[in-house]
Formats: C-alpha cells, structure tokens, sequence
C-alpha cells in the first residue's frame, strides 16, 4: 500500500448508540482484541481496505461524556488527546439525539478532526421523528451522515466523508456553541496564557482552559507542573469571583447549563417530534420487567433460563471434546514409548489443559446468553429491579453494574466502580465483586456437577451457586454499610434505552472474544502451571517404591493365574504405587500439611493443592485435579476427569457441594488481589478481605458438606 493512504479512525458514542455494531459493519471479520496500554479496558480494532485505503478503526469504549472519572472515560479521552486519530467519528442515536449530543459537544469544545454518524435512521422513520440534518451540520460544525448498522445502510457514503476529512477535503467549519459572556471572557482570557507553551503543545488550549473552569483534576495535575500556572492559577481565581458575582455560580455550573442550552436550542430548531405519542414495544415489556411485584421473579426467570441452555446445548459439546481428548490420549501412548514423555504428554497436558478445553462450549454459551441482554437492553433494567432490593443492603441499583461485570472478571469490574461517587459505597462494592462467580470459576462448576448431578438438576445446582455468591456479597455489604463503612446511598439514576433485538454478529463477536481469551490462557498461564504442577507431583521420586512395583509385575508375570487376573491385579498395584508415589512428592507433602484443616470440608490434600495454584487463575483448580488426579490411575484409563472423579472413593456429591461453594468464596487470583490494592490504594483493606474470605468459604463450605452427608 502506498505511503498517505493510512487513515486511523475512532468511533465514541454513547453506550447502547450502536457504535459496536456499527464497528461491526465495517470491519466484518478484520478484527482484533486488546486492551488499552496500562488498564484492563478492552480495545476492539478493526481494518477496512477502501478505494485504496487501508482505514483503522478503533472501538472507543462507550461514555455519555469525556469527564474522567470511570476507566471508560479515561481512556477515550486519553485515547482522543494524545493518539489524535485522523478522525473521529461521533455514533449518535437518531431516535435519543438529545441523550447523545453532551458528548457531542465536549468533542466540539476538543477541537478535533470529526464527523457525527447517526445511527438508526431507520428507526427514526418508523417513530415519524424528522431530523434536519443541515441545520444541525450548521450548530455542530461537521458533516452529518445517516447511517443504519443493523441494516448496513449510509456506510460507503461515511467512509467517503472519512476519507474526504482526512484529507482536508472538507473543512471544518466554526461550531455554534459559546458559552455566557463572562465565562466567554475567562476561557479567552486562559486559553491566551496556555497558547504557544511548548509543553503543553499536544493539547488544544481552549479546551485546557475550559477543563481547568471545570476543576478537571487530570488537567490540573497536568497545567501545575510549568511556570505558567502562577499566571493561570490567578485567572481561575478572577472566573471564580466573576461567576459568584454576576450569576451567583460557579464556572463548573455554567459551563453544564450551556452545553444543555445548546443541545435543547439544537433540538428546538431541528427535531421535530410526531405529534401523537403512542406506546411502543419497550413500553409494553417494561410494563412486566420493571413490575415492582414481577421484576424480581422474570429477572430470576431470565438468568435461570440462561443456566438451562448453557447446560442443556453445551453438553453434547463437551462428551465430543471428552471423546476427542480421550482418543487422542489412546492414540499417543503407543507413539510415546519414553514414560517420562509419555506421562507429561497424557498426564500432563492432556488431562490438564484438555480438561480446561472441555468446557469451552459452555463459558461461550454463558457469555452469548449475558451479551444478547446487555445488548438487547435488558440488564439495565435488571439494576433499576435489584435497586430496591440492594438498597435494604446499603447499596444501590449502579453498585449492580459492576457486579454483574464480575461475573464475566474481576478485574474490570473493581475498575467499574469508578463510577460510584461515594467512596464509602465505592469500597463496600470492591469488597464484594470477587464473591460474584467469574469465567474462570465457570470449569470448576460445570466439572462437579456435571459429574455428580444429573443434566436436568446441574444446571439447577449452578443457578444457586451463582445466587449463593450474590447473597453472601449483599450479606458482606450490609455488614460493611452497617458498621466500618456506615452512610447514606446515592440516589440511583440510570438510563434505561428502548429494547432492541441484538445483531448475531456483534453478540458472536463478544463471545469469539472471550473464547479466543479462554483459549490463550489455556494455552499460556494454564499449560505453564500444568507442566509445573506435574513436575512437583512426580518428583522426588521413591526408589523403594519403583523397586516394589518391578519386583511385584515380575511376581504376577509368574503367577499361575489367568490372563485377565493377571491384568486386573497389575493395575490394582500400579494404582497404589502411583498413589504412593503421588503422596511422596513435593505436591503430596505439601498437601498433607494443610489437608488437616480442608479436611472437615471434605477435601483431601489432593484437592488442597487444586485450591493452593488455582490461585493463580481458577481454571488452574481444574487442570491441577486433571493431572493429579490422572497421575493415580494405570495407563489404559479414561483421561476424563468427570469419570474419573466421579469414580473415586474420596470423591462424593457432598465433597462436591463443597469445593464448589468454597472456589465460590475463598481468594480470587492474585491478578484480582494486586487491582483491588491499587484501587483502594492500601493493603489493609485487602488483607482484612482475605483474611474474611477465606473464614466465609470455610465456614459455608463445612455447613454444605455437612448438611449435604446428612441428605445422602
């Protein structure tokens, strides 16, 4: 491709605007998946070849507005200001502009290269809406397109005009929007002592000026660092007093009522709405889901049914990826006559990194069924139905979002919380998310109750262990809220956008992403503990032991007993050998010392160490079991761990009730740990965490074993 024919595009809107599917339009399959340098904040990009182009898309996170204060905010603007992409594309929501126009105008006060994509026109026809786009080009100051991403309509028209604003084709034009004289005054006034500091250089002066009035705290931290902030510092004073004086305000307050001036005047002179408003289809449903007496139960409806077809479709998946592993394991003894090799190659790897791959098919069923309803517009909903509910608890419905972010991982989740404006309600939140089930507990679950519980009751089973995890969180909140972290709850508000039917290829999308996420931590972290945890549970080796087994083979190779005897006999005896050898080694004598106490759990010190690496990440319980496990058993065994676990003596439903309420409530990774800290900003609050959690799954677990022995 030719030099000059480059283009990095950034598209920012609104949540629930259409941006990802809009995204998804273009790009089709030319996509990847990061995240954003030194946060957890995913980062989609996306490639387009056009009229011999090569157009970069960036899928900016979604946000009503630039101000800094979630981890969504604070990397779209970030991105915005120093990436300075050739041109961003503002998505707005046709049917909701009003909703979407804030961030609109924070864009045009940024000054940078744009044009507004709006979004669902066919919507807007249908709702009998009339949009005048020139006007509104006039008070916006860039080119307005119309644009359908779930029809795919007005995209070669917006590449057209990305190309032609890239290129200087079409100018910017001068936007319509001031602020109050005064305030007029005293942006002028500073933007002039910011122009020409070389240091600030790779920031638009008019826009510092405005987020200094604004006591923007990043742009603070910025401006204080250089001499001219002495000469700044006074100006701001100077605005401050003008403000009181003459509108007895702030610069902050004006700075907000002028940007809603603007946007009401621009709705004003170019909207015009139909003249009978009649019920839609959001109305009706909204009637049911937001039912004080019948929200609660369709929300359990809803997540219940979610559970029933994770299990219900995904377990044909998993007994063909348990056939796969199992005959590829048969298939590679013979090819492997070196036992070591042999041994990490099926003991190993197999039985530990396959049995992680098995439940793939459900964690993508789980993440396609929790992305058609974030994107269909109902989980939204489900936080203005649990507001009543969590408020009894302390907390409030915006405290649900990031919990329901954890369930996906903890990490962004705590990183959520940003949004909560009271740190009392901030801390309270943190402190519960890792008690929400994340992805990386989903194996743990499917593995014991697949194995224990028949398929009609599994999914059942697992339906209330994510519900016992929510009950214990709002349970440690309440006790947080009424002692330590004792105050009032914000009141909650929160949008609540009109139902929409997901596109397939934005909710696929999501969860090819999350697959492809599962699959390289299987393939990175997973397998590196794998072959770890099988060296610690062959070595050291005891000598006496080996000799045993040759002198024993050679006894029953001699014996006058049928073959079949024989056979059975030989394995018998590699079984307790191996499980003698298995007991002897760094990960036997590590799990006798703490199985004393895991013991009254029902764990054995097998199990103990499953716990201990899954500390590195979840999914590690599983694959550690898979190798231990399979260390016990003679070649010619099953490598499925289902099998093999439900065939184990110490092994029984009770156990299993248990270890999955304990991986539930004991310490989430260490990744989780380390995010916690930095968001609480001490260690105290997160030792005083570990030290409770890890008492809670203790307790809880003890109560499930042994209520469950007493039902068996």
């Amino acid at each position: 491709m030719s030099e000059g024919k480059e283009i990095t595009i950034a598209l920012a809107g609104n949540p629930n605007c259409g941006k990802s599917s809009l995204f998804n339009a273009l790009t089709g399959a030319q996509q990847k998946v990061g995240n954003f340098s030194g946060v957890t904040v995913e980062k989609h990009e996306g490639y387009i070849d056009y009229k011999g182009y090569r157009i970069t898309v960036v899928d900016l996170p979604g946000t009503y507005s630039l101000t800094p204060y979630s981890p969504e905010e604070l990397v779209t603007r970030a991105y915005l200001v120093r990436e300075r992409p050739d041109v961003v594309v503002n998505v707005l929501e046709g049917p909701n502009l009003e909703r979407n126009l804030l961030l609109t105008t924070q864009l045009m006060e940024l000054e940078v290269d744009f044009l507004v994509a709006l979004n669902m026109m066919d919507e807007v026809e249908e709702k009998g809406i009339v949009i005048d786009i020139k006007q509104l080009q006039q008070l916006l100051g860039c080119h307005i397109i119309p644009v359908s991403a779930k029809k795919k309509s007005g995209l070669d028209a917006l590449l057209d005009h990305i190309i032609r604003v890239s290129q200087k084709e079409i100018k910017i034009k001068k936007n319509k929007l001031f602020f109050t004289p005064s305030l007029e005054a005293s942006v002028d006034k500073i933007t002039a002592l910011l122009s020409n500091q070389k240091e600030l250089e790779l920031y638009n002066s008019r826009w510092l000026a405005i987020k200094l009035l604004e006591n923007d705290r990043e742009v603070y931290q910025e401006v204080q660092h250089y001499p001219v902030w002495v000469k700044v510092e006074l100006a701001l004073q100077e605005a401050l007093r003008d403000a009181e004086r003459q509108h007895d305000s702030e610069p902050e307050m004006l700075i907000t009522e002028d940007r809603h001036a603007f946007i009401r005047g621009a709705m004003k002179e170019c909207v015009r709405q139909p003249g009978e408003v009649k019920a839609t289809v959001t109305d009706y449903i909204d009637m049911v889901v937001l039912n004080r007496v019948l929200g609660l139960p369709v929300f359990l409806l809803v997540v219940w049914s979610i559970f029933q077809l994770t299990f219900t479709l995904g377990a044909p998946i998993m007994g063909a990826l348990n056939l796969l592993f199992g005959t590829l394991a048969s298939h590679l003894r013979p090819l492997l006559p070196n036992e070591m090799l042999r041994s990490i190659a099926i003991d190993g790897v197999i039985a530990g990194v396959g049995g992680v791959l098995v439940f793939l098919p459900n964690i993508v069923l789980l993440f396609i069924g929790l992305s058609f309803l974030e994107a269909s517009g109902y989980m939204a909903r489900a936080a203005f139905v649990i507001d009543r509910l969590m408020h009894r608890f302390g907390l409030h419905g915006k405290s649900f979002i990031p919990m329901i972010t954890g369930f996906g991982c903890s990490i962004p989740a705590i990183m959520a919380t940003r949004t909560l404006k009271s740190p009392t309600d901030r801390l309270a939140t943190i402190m519960i998310i890792p008690f929400m089930s994340c992805g990386a507990k989903l194996p743990v679950y499917v593995l014991l109750t697949g194995a224990f519980f028949a398929p009609e009751v599994a999914a059942n089973v697992m339906f209330g262990i994510y519900f016992l995890g929510i009950a214990v969180g709002l349970w440690t909140a309440w006790i947080l809220k009424s002692t330590i972290l004792k105050s009032d709850s914000e009141p909650f508000v929160m949008e609540l956008p009109p139902y929409r039917w997901p596109t397939l290829s934005s909710v696929l999308f999501q969860a090819k992403m999350k697959a492809l996420m599962y699959l390289k931590k299987a393939g990175t972290l997973i397998l590196g503990a794998v072959i770890i945890i099988w060296a610690i549970s062959n070595y050291p080796r005891n000598e006496a032991l080996d000799a045993q087994l040759l002198a024993e083979t050679a006894r029953i190779a001699s014996s006058a007993a049928g073959d079949a005897e024989k056979q059975a006999e030989q394995k018998k005896l590699e079984y307790q050998v191996n499980s003698a050898q298995l007991a002897y080694s760094l990960a036997g004598r590590a799990g006798m010392v703490i199985e004393p106490v895991i013991r009254p759990l029902g764990f054995d010190w097998r199990i103990g160490i499953a716990l201990v690496t899954g500390l590195a990440t979840k999914e590690v319980v599983v694959s550690t079991m898979g190798t231990i496990y399979s260390i016990g058993k003679s070649d010619g065994e099953s490598v499925d761990l289902k099998s093999i676990i439900k065939s184990d003596p110490a092994f029984s439903r009770a156990t299993a009730l248990s270890l999955m309420v304990f991986v539930l409530l004991y310490l989430p990774c260490v990744a989780t740990l380390g995010v916690m800290k930095k968001e609480v900003g001490r260690w105290k609050p997160v030792v005083l965490y570990s030290v409770y959690s890890l008492s809670v799954a203790w307790v809880l677990s003890f109560a499930v074993y042994r209520i469950a022995l007493f039902m068996q």
